[in-house]
């Protein structure tokens, strides 16, 4: 009798064991097995949700098919305390794994933003507030000529500050690296004045060929003694970067002694007058070596440069009947 109970105990522990191994095994199965999405899906995390609510709404947007079991899972696997707030895209038929290893790793849908060349300070912190996916305050204008032009990853939520730092560090690197490899002989005695040299060539011309030969200008005019002369530097003198001037300068501007009035003031202005990306400032600390000191639209989108004071007449005459022209076509509607 006791060996026929023995028996029966034995054989209900064989099958109770052979049941949780196949459970487990189901389990496993249903775990790294492909998920019921049909279609990629946007899902965010906000910052303090619970992770059981977050598996309550993965289950109701249809991206598992048991929020009990994904806990259960996340618990085994000891990734339930890992949940990070974010924004995240799931893959069409993304497992629960994948799932709950990408809510530990932080999101993965990626944003960028891009500080074109050329513009002020002022300009892209008014982009960055205008951006609702980012989150924070940004205190003051960074200082101008700080920010690296350049494009910018970023996840919905970060914060505006933090990428304003992320700016200047690039801008910073950019210019010490240019600064420490400059040509011998430049008329520069710190890296802010190649910073703010860079700036002005980056507002003179978008043609990255001739960057280095603009900058040749300005390195020829501060060896030679003579006033930059450079509009742009007149135009911030009076936005102080905050949008566009709008209309030409007035000779009362070009008169004006103002401490950005290179056609008054001898050398370079007191600040960069724009945020230079890294081809105007390696051209500035590497300029083209030419004997021009001067130069003016040629009608392409670029410069033609001389060096002489009549070479420059003969190309300003050129580009002056080039907008005659221009104008004439605009006034007949040709």
């Amino acid at each position: 009798m006791m060996r026929h109970v023995a028996a029966n105990a034995l054989t209900l522990i064989v099958v109770a064991l052979v049941a949780v191994f196949g459970l487990v095994t189901w389990a496993k199965t249903i775990y790294r097995d492909p998920g019921p999405l049909s279609e990629p899906l946007r899902f965010e995390v906000a910052s303090g949700e619970t992770f059981s609510r977050v598996t309550d709404r993965l289950e109701e947007a249809g991206a598992i098919e048991s929020a009990s079991m994904f806990r259960v899972a996340a618990r085994y696997n000891k990734l339930d305390g890992g949940l990070r707030f974010g924004e995240y895209e799931f893959e069409a038929g993304a497992s629960m794994e994948e799932i709950l290893q990408q809510l530990n790793r932080g999101g993965n849908v990626i944003r960028q933003i891009v500080v074109p060349e050329g513009w002020t300070s002022w300009q892209v912190v008014e982009m960055l507030k205008a951006r609702e996916e980012l989150t924070g305050e940004i205190t003051q204008i960074p200082p101008e000529g700080s920010l690296a032009p350049a494009g910018y990853d970023f996840q919905k939520g970060d914060d505006r500050q933090e990428l304003i730092e992320r700016m200047q560090a690039l801008q910073d690197e950019i210019l010490a690296k240019a600064w420490a490899g400059r040509a011998d002989g430049l008329p520069l005695q710190t890296p802010r004045e190649l910073l703010i040299l860079a700036s002005i060539v980056e507002r003179e011309t978008g043609v990255s060929e001739e960057r280095d030969q603009v900058a040749s200008v300005f390195v020829n005019r501060l060896n030679l003694g003579m006033r930059l002369q450079t509009d742009p530097t007149v135009i911030y003198g009076i936005t102080r970067g905050e949008g566009s001037l709008g209309r030409g300068l007035r000779r009362s501007e070009l008169a004006a002694p103002t401490e950005y009035n290179t056609y008054v003031i001898p050398g370079l202005p007191p600040t960069p007058i724009a945020n230079p990306g890294k081809e105007a400032i390696e051209a500035s600390a590497h300029p083209a070596s030419t004997d021009y000191i001067y130069f003016v639209a040629d009608g392409t989108g670029g410069h033609a440069f001389a060096r002489t004071l009549a070479e420059h007449n003969a190309n300003v005459a050129v580009w002056r009947r080039i907008e005659a022209e221009r104008a004439r076509e605009q006034s007949t509607g040709e």
